[in-house]
């Protein structure tokens, strides 16, 4: 696969690259708890190498896999880093994710450790000696995997590298003018890229303080943005802000730039922000296999439905020489493929190395990039992805079902929400009950519709565009 002509990712472990933006000044707090605790850059880099210590004390060597699964707290940061320290590979998983999720990926990656408490994982090191130096690691080898849902029901791990990691966030801590002044507020889950690595490591490399809230709480995020410069959210997050009272100009004034990615944000929202606030909300692109590839710019106009231009090194195009058509993207930034499916990452790219993003969009005269749906029936519900097979795979094997539709249907809260729309009859209480059994909670269709016939083409396949046009409207 060839590469951008662009700079070639820096070599060398990513935790160095993050942990030289360390303030030099170890005493200044790195998290800011919500119950009033601070968590230094020196404890934070103490517990780091002890934790390291105890990774390669136990056995895991370069290149391991180390697989997480936990509610979000400064803990489970230590132990990525720490991984990343230790030369090995991070695994995290949704801490929703049901015991039969977890099964597939643990026997997919085949972690060397599988760590579900990390706070007592990492008080337990501190008898362990710290890993003096990061184990050195090349550009091109593996840092993390992070799945996907696939269309077909089988998750696909997408391999991101230390160069394309550390590419990506020295474009973002750059584009988005991080300095050691600001202070992040971190509202969002650590098992995404969104919150993993563009959030978490603009702040490690600016060396800056980071608001630390284990979920999305009204009152608790209101509170942070007094101490606030930049907020990273879904849309979720503002439309949930804007539909509180207490969410003025005056409780956003302090912050310089709210930033909005995952999914996208719908004009109307971005308007009414900007009505209350007097800001606009700079909206961004990216994925898991490239983490971010385009952005709005911080000095500049932000346009309500762009996603901005494409970060430096990036190269974008539109497949196929239409105006508007599937997006696909090459540079040091872009993953170097599904783990373990070299047939379906061939797939995935051209001839001349560009990943087909599977996003339909087009791209203005001057650079500025407009997404306009997806190839694909993907779900975006909350800044989670959905994926309608793993859903069906579900729903197809219970009583009474002869064939399952899932689709997204506009939603004010989550953007979209997921709908089942089912062949055959049954309960709809039952079956909701049982895909919460069986999946992660944002899975789980907020409605089932019976109906005699599916929609089809002349080929038989369902016309899902006809049910998401008939049900627009159901949860108005």
């Amino acid at each position: 696969m060839s590469r951008s002509p662009a700079s070639d990712p820096p070599e060398g472990n990513l935790y160095d690259r993050l942990s030289a933006g360390f303030p030099a000044d170890r005493t200044k707090p790195c998290f800011l708890l919500s119950d009033g605790r601070a968590i230094s850059y020196g404890e934070l880099e103490a517990q780091v190498g002890r934790t390291a210590g105890r990774l390669v004390a136990e056995g895991v060597q370069p290149g391991d896999r180390v697989a997480l699964q936990a509610e979000k707290t400064p803990e489970a940061i230590v132990v990525y880093l720490a991984t990343l320290k230790a030369g090995a590979v991070f695994l995290p998983l949704n801490s929703a994710y049901t015991r039969a999720e977890v099964d597939y990926f643990l026997g997919d990656a085949e972690p060397r450790v599988f760590i579900t408490d990390p706070p007592a994982y990492v008080r337990d090191a501190e008898g362990y000696e710290p890993l003096a130096a990061a184990v050195p690691r090349a550009a091109s080898d593996l840092a993390s995997l992070i799945y996907t849902s696939g269309t077909t029901g089988r998750s696909k791990g997408a391999m991101l590298s230390h160069g394309a990691l550390a590419t990506n966030a020295v474009a973002l801590h750059a584009a988005w003018g991080f300095t050691g002044d600001d202070v992040l507020l971190h509202a969002l889950p650590v098992f995404h890229v969104h919150g993993l690595f563009v959030a978490l490591h603009c702040a490690l490399l600016s060396g800056c303080s980071m608001v630390w809230l284990p979920r999305f709480n009204d009152a608790e995020v209101l509170a942070g943005l007094a101490r606030a410069t930049v907020m990273m959210g879904v849309p979720t997050f503002y439309t949930r802000l804007l539909a509180n009272p207490a969410f003025t100009r005056e409780a956003a004034s302090h912050v310089r730039v709210f930033i909005s990615g995952s999914a996208p944000l719908l004009p109307s929202t971005f308007a009414e922000f900007e009505a209350r606030t007097g800001q606009r909300i700079l909206e961004r692109y990216g994925m898991s296999e490239a983490v971010i590839i385009t952005t709005n710019p911080l000095d500049g106009d932000r346009v309500p439905g762009s996603v901005g231009y494409p970060l430096p090194g990036v190269e974008l195009r539109i497949g196929g020489g239409e105006e508007t058509g599937v997006i696909e993207i090459r540079g040091p930034s872009v993953f170097g493929g599904y783990w373990r499916m070299p047939e379906k990452t061939a797939q995935e790219f051209t001839a001349d190395g560009f990943f087909v993003t599977g996003d339909v969009g087009r791209v203005d005269p001057d650079g500025r990039v407009w997404i306009s749906g997806r190839a694909k029936d993907l779900i975006i519900s909350g800044g989670y992805n959905v994926y309608p097979k793993e859903v069906e795979l579900v729903l197809d094997e219970l009583p009474g079902v002869v064939e399952s539709a899932v689709i997204g249907v506009p939603h004010a809260d989550f953007g979209e929400a997921v709908v089942a729309v089912v062949q055959g009859q049954g309960d709809e209480t039952a079956m909701v009950a049982e895909a919460r059994r069986q999946l992660a909670a944002y899975k789980v269709p907020k409605r089932v519709i019976f109906v005699d016939e599916l929609p089809r083409n002349a080929m038989g396949k369902v016309q899902k565009n006809l049910l998401r046009e008939r049900y627009a409207g159901l949860l108005a």
